[in-house]
């Protein structure tokens, strides 16, 4: 069966974290990468058209247990949630459909009711090797078929990003590893 951008069982484009933080330094989280994986979730945007949803990573305003912790390594970020630091790349601040979570992994109820219950979600964004990753095994435990597009995500290092891909592929047929171009050629377009 080919995916179609339409209907109940229709694919859902889910970018992570696609913010400031991650693209731009000097934030020690800032990916080397980020371009392509920006490059990537651009080329894929108008096949999903409004079957898309953007998700925000913000720090807690009062970091509780081992996030004291992380937090302590990280105190960059402990700024407001309407810092700019936080804010989406101005290519894609304009989205409908905006998730904003405390947490690495943004698979939850909110983001499953975001998608309409779909089973099916197109993964892209960053950090591949920490909410890319905490997203897509979270999806894939409740049943949900993930494709991570390996060419529009990032990481902090090659090696990285290598890593989780590789983490990720372990869990096939659940989690499939895929490219821009496979999943614009899968779809069924109009």
């Amino acid at each position: 069966m080919v995916p179609t951008t339409s209907g109940p069982g229709a694919p859902w484009l889910v970018a992570i974290d696609m913010q400031r933080i991650f693209a731009e330094p000097p934030s020690p989280w800032a990916s080397p990468d980020y371009e392509l994986a920006a490059s990537g979730v651009a080329r894929l945007l108008p096949a999903f058209g409004d079957r898309t949803v953007f998700t925000r990573y913000v720090a807690p305003a009062r970091p509780e247990g081992v996030w004291r912790d992380y937090f302590a390594v990280w105190p960059f970020a402990l700024v407001p949630e309407t810092d700019p630091l936080y804010d989406l790349d101005e290519r894609f601040r304009q989205q409908p459909r905006i998730e904003t979570r405390q947490t690495f992994g943004k698979w939850d109820a909110g983001l499953a009711a975001a998608i309409g219950g779909s089973r099916d979600i197109v993964l892209a964004g960053v950090s591949t090797d920490c909410c890319v990753l905490s997203t897509a095994l979270a999806a894939a435990d409740t049943g949900v078929r993930v494709q991570v597009v390996v060419d529009a995500c990032a990481a902090p290092t090659a090696t990285d990003h290598e890593r989780a891909l590789i983490t990720m592929g372990m869990y096939a047929p659940l989690i499939v590893l895929t490219s821009v171009d496979a999943v614009l050629r899968g779809l069924d377009l109009p």
